[in-house]
């Protein structure tokens, strides 16, 4: 399986802040202004899609798509996980009136083994570690696409077991009332990226705002002289500068979902050699010695390090280098670049 290095260095030698919307605004008008508007064309003339993110837990699936929402209007696109869907879910069944919404929805629309009664008490008892049956994921999908205007829609986490992805080849007829086309987007990250994502996330608690104290970090950072170590502080100015923290459990890195990994991996590899169906192939990394030609250093995700030195914290920003699943030395892309190459491959696909 191969994902090609997709080339989204300039000539002209502007660089970008990546971080600030501005100027985000105009790195794609540069990289990808004229594909932009084809497929802003495309849209407003009626002509949406429905995409499956596939990529490993932590992959950037989310971020992906929001920020392709983010180029091409938000109001054209929408993004929805399985999970939330889920979760959503669990709190309608403890609500009398919704509950009663979503009975009557499956006794119109669902069409399986179970009967209404069975899957309620499914819903009702069931374990995070537990995949619901694929004929009321389906079922459940249809009902939340109801929910939306026709729109493009990206579907974060399905198919997630490996008989799921021969039904979402089917899902545009099962849907019935939707004709629109379909495609897979899969998503390349080293397991040593989410490892690093993982172990050096941080949380506001307050306004649970995600960053990473290595790779993007907050503009306030406290250094403890006690334990000589650093923290980032919130900087949403409604938190008052509260300190964010790691979330229990995430020291350990990749290693409590190194299974659900794997099989994010089986599964990602049995979508690709599917005919039938168009494929989208997006890279996080690229190889260190064949980054000069391809990227510009912008693009490429940084690294920060702190040191304490005159009663300040100094920042330093270096490029962040792992190995990637074969050993390589590669960098890790920021989304934009990433998304970039969304934006012509899906220019392609539809031959716009």
């Amino acid at each position: 399986m191969e994902f090609p290095i997709f080339k989204t260095k300039s000539e002209d030698g502007r660089k970008f802040n990546l971080s600030d919307p501005k100027e985000r605004q105009e790195y794609f008008a540069l990289k990808a202004g004229p594909e932009i508007e084809k497929i802003k064309k495309h849209i407003e003339a009626g002509n949406t899609f429905i995409a499956y993110l596939m990529g490993k837990k932590n992959s950037g699936k989310g971020t992906y798509s929001k920020m392709f929402a983010e180029v091409v209007g938000s109001s054209n696109v929408d993004h929805f996980s399985i999970g939330d869907m889920i979760r959503d879910i669990d709190l309608e069944i403890k609500d009398n009136v919704r509950k009663e919404e979503l009975v009557k929805f499956l006794e119109k629309n669902y069409r399986g083994f179970l009967s209404v009664e069975e899957i309620m008490d499914i819903l009702k008892n069931r374990s995070t570690s537990t995949l619901l049956p694929t004929d009321l994921i389906l079922t459940l999908i249809k009902r939340e696409i109801a929910k939306r205007d026709k729109k493009v829609i990206f579907i974060d986490g399905f198919p997630r077991d490996m008989d799921q992805i021969s039904y979402s080849l089917f899902f545009r007829d099962l849907i019935g009332y939707r004709e629109d086309p379909d495609l897979f987007v899969l998503i390349d990250v080293p397991n040593s990226v989410i490892d690093e994502r993982i172990k050096w996330r941080r949380i506001c608690p307050e306004c649970k705002t995600s960053r990473n104290l290595k790779l993007l970090p907050t503009s306030n950072i406290k250094y403890n002289p006690e334990t000589k170590e650093f923290s980032l502080l919130c900087d949403n100015p409604e938190c008052s500068g509260v300190e964010m923290v790691g979330k229990e459990g995430d020291e350990l890195g990749i290693e409590p979902i190194k299974e659900r990994l794997e099989m994010d991996e089986k599964l990602i590899k049995q979508a690709f050699s599917l005919y039938g169906i168009p494929k989208v192939l997006l890279r996080n990394a690229i190889p260190v010695d064949k980054a000069n030609d391809n990227v510009d250093d912008y693009e490429i995700t940084p690294e920060y390090r702190y040191t304490w030195e005159d009663g300040k914290v100094k920042v330093e920003e270096l490029p962040w280098t792992v190995k990637d699943d074969q050993g390589v030395e590669v960098y890790s892309l920021m989304a934009p670049p990433v998304v970039v190459s969304l934006v012509h491959q899906i220019v392609d696909v539809f031959n716009l």
